[in-house]
């Protein structure tokens, strides 16, 4: 394998052939869930009464008790799957999954579609809990957060073909039928197929021997429902940004079970059939994942927690469009735009959980949610079709030649965009971190700037903060105990630690150069950063060194941008041209008090001299920089006894070590 092709995902983890089989299996069973959602739900319009309330009653039906069982029985199904063997757990299941499907054309009734749908996800319960247990037995430790990121974009991602597949197939039966005379029906044909994909999976999972035999969960994995209910809301409720993220997640999840639940019906009235709903279908799911991959990376400078909000209502309003227009193409083009933001609110969101809730309530948490979530979609589910055949449909004539048709499915979903803008304000506002700031100003400034840039190999680290907050200390006591761990370490600082820096340091600092043109300070700062990062640093990231930097790009900011007043986005533009876009994995911004830190100066050069509103403007101005970026920030008080912080900054930074590690590891 190529170092190239192991710096990737796939690349490091598909070369493993116990992994890559299992990959396939995995890939066939997700193709064949996503492609039974279409199908079932297709069938039960179908086979419901010619009503277009039944229809709706119908396929609310289906989706239901296609969510029912998770929401309920998941704990039970987990304490089941803990105790029995995971290859023939794995292997029976998609076996028998497939068994199930297969006997729906046959048997062909609605009553039977229903029992199918909750015997399939009663398996699916005991099938996914064997399937986690199984990837770190398949892949070294190094490579599991690679094959748990190719599970998971597996797992959604075949969502997309699943609804080409469905479309080809409901054009492919008509050719069958007129050619053959036989499947005259697209969806018996798309079961078939779903059928296949299942007992082909299992049969490949069945070869694979490195599957250990044994429980598929470790006894510390097992909880109640009614445990992490308690505790996980309990958490929740006490915490304003989780109460936000909680709202905001299980409001999106339910804004998508209101637009699968009706789109079969939607579709129809739209004037699509089989085909359509594919369409349709392709389109959410196909934003969705665009959304996941690309979409916070198109706003990097907006705070993750105001994105969310802003995704949130951005859904809503999408969503109200999709229900106003009525045609087909349009809604398509709205759909992906629509699964769009609900993939960066859904990736935003849980990033923020992640970071924001301590270790020791993350796994609760994230049970709690996810129980909300499965809650939420089962009611949207089935109440949104229900509303939808309860409203039924209605025309309204304009004039002597124009009618407006609008059914229940539209205005089921104009209702719901409408609660969808409300949660997105809510939450929005309940997790604003920048209250100062205007989101229009934050999005212009985003448009505007380019991506950072983080090292692929090493561990770039910088200390930031005002004067005499304990910037160099910390910087030193990292290094020694790093050192001492066995890493190259590279202790430097800014500005002047290169030939050309030491005489920079000597202009900017020195009292006797007195007062300088803002601009002119701004310039000599920024050489002294690109010689800095093109001599020493970048040096030391491509040999794998951990490069702690006492002072970086945020202090130029905020001296630069708060303390000399200058335009912030030129300050950036011009540090990001200086750096190239190179930006720490880690800043440890050290707050302390600027009229604390102020008696701390024992003599005082060009900066420290300063009077104390000018080190206030910067303090304030280090405080909104760590609030944009939390994933790559650590504030601390600087008050605390320095050891403190040095153990804080340690257990901060092990995460980027431990995937430096990994990376390195990848390479060789």
């Amino acid at each position: 394998m190529s170092a190239a092709s192991a710096r990737r995902p796939a690349g490091g983890v598909l070369g493993i052939r116990a992994f890559r089989w299992l990959w396939v299996g995995l890939g066939l069973s997700s193709l064949g869930d996503w492609l039974g959602l279409l199908a079932l739900t297709a069938m039960a319009s179908e086979l419901a009464p010619d009503s277009y309330a039944k229809q709706n009653f119908a396929i609310a039906g289906v989706l239901f008790l296609r969510v029912l069982p998770a929401a309920l029985l998941g704990p039970l199904a987990g304490y089941v799957a803990d105790r029995l063997d995971r290859r023939w757990t794995l292997v029976v299941g998609d076996v028998a999954r497939g068994a199930v499907f297969a006997s729906i054309p046959i048997v062909h009734t609605l009553t039977w579609v229903m029992i199918a749908t909750v015997i399939i996800e009663a398996i699916t319960l005991l099938w996914l809990p064997a399937k986690d247990a199984t990837v770190p037995n398949l892949v070294p430790r190094d490579r599991l957060e690679a094959a748990n990121q190719v599970s998971i974009a597996t797992t959604y991602g075949s969502a997309l073909p699943a609804a080409g597949l469905f479309i080809v197939l409901s054009l492919g039966s008509k050719g069958l039928h007129s050619s053959l005379g036989w499947l005259d029906d697209p969806v018996d044909l798309a079961l078939w197929f779903n059928a296949a994909s299942f007992v082909v999976s299992g049969l490949i999972i069945a070869t694979l021997r490195e599957i250990p035999a044994g429980p598929a969960l470790a006894p510390e994995q097992r909880q109640g429902v009614w445990r992490v209910i308690r505790e996980g809301w309990t958490y929740a409720f006490r915490t304003p940004v989780i109460r936000g993220l909680v709202l905001g997640i299980t409001g999106a999840f339910a804004a998508g079970g209101v637009v699968v639940g009706l789109a079969r019906v939607y579709v129809a009235d739209l004037g699509g059939g089989d085909p359509g709903y594919g369409l349709l279908f392709a389109a959410v799911f196909g934003g969705l994942a665009l959304g996941m991959w690309r979409g916070p990376r198109l706003l990097p400078t907006v705070s993750r927690r105001r994105l969310f909000g802003l995704c949130l209502v951005s859904v809503g309003v999408v969503l109200a469009g999709i229900a106003v227009i009525a045609n087909l193409v349009v809604v398509s083009i709205l759909a992906v735009v629509l699964g769009f933001f609900a993939g960066t609110a859904w990736i935003t969101g849980y990033t923020l959980l992640g970071l924001e809730v301590e270790d020791a309530l993350r796994g609760r948490t994230f049970a709690f949610v996810q129980t909300m979530i499965r809650l939420a979609l089962a009611l949207s589910l089935a109440l949104a079709p229900l509303l939808a055949g309860i409203i039924g449909e209605h025309s309204w004539r304009l004039n002597d030649d124009a009618v407006l048709d609008y059914n229940g499915a539209a205005i089921t979903m104009l209702g719901a965009a409408v609660a969808m803008v409300a949660v997105g304000l809510v939450a929005y506002h309940a997790m604003n971190d920048l209250p100062g700031t205007s989101i229009r100003s934050e999005l212009r400034h985003s448009v505007n700037r380019s991506h950072d840039v983080y090292a692929d190999r090493g561990v770039f680290v910088a200390f930031e903060g005002g004067e005499g907050v304990g910037k160099s200390t910390q910087a030193r006591l990292l290094g020694t105990a790093l050192t001492r761990e066995g890493y190259d370490v590279v202790l430097t600082h800014e500005p002047g630690d290169s030939p050309v820096g030491q005489r920079l340091r000597q202009i900017l600092l020195d009292p006797g150069t007195g007062a300088l043109d803002a601009r002119a300070e701004a310039l000599l700062y920024a050489a002294d950063k690109a010689e800095h990062v093109e001599k020493l640093v970048n040096p030391a990231l491509r040999r794998g060194a951990v490069v702690i930097t006492d002072r970086y790009v945020d202090s130029f900011l905020a001296y630069q941008g708060a303390g000399r007043a200058l335009r912030s986005r030129e300050v950036e533009q011009l540090a990001r041209w200086a750096t190239g876009g190179l930006r720490p994995q880690l800043t440890v911004l050290i707050d302390v008090d600027p009229l604390v830190a102020h008696g701390r100066f024992d003599g005082r050069d060009r900066l420290e001299a300063e009077p104390v509103d000018f080190h206030q403007r910067i303090g304030a101005a280090f405080l909104a920089l760590g609030q944009r970026h939390p994933e790559h920030y650590l504030v601390v008080d600087g008050n605390q006894p320095r050891d403190e912080i040095a153990v804080l900054v340690r257990e901060r930074l092990q995460p980027f070590l431990e995937q430096a590690e990994r990376h390195q590891a990848a390479d060789v």
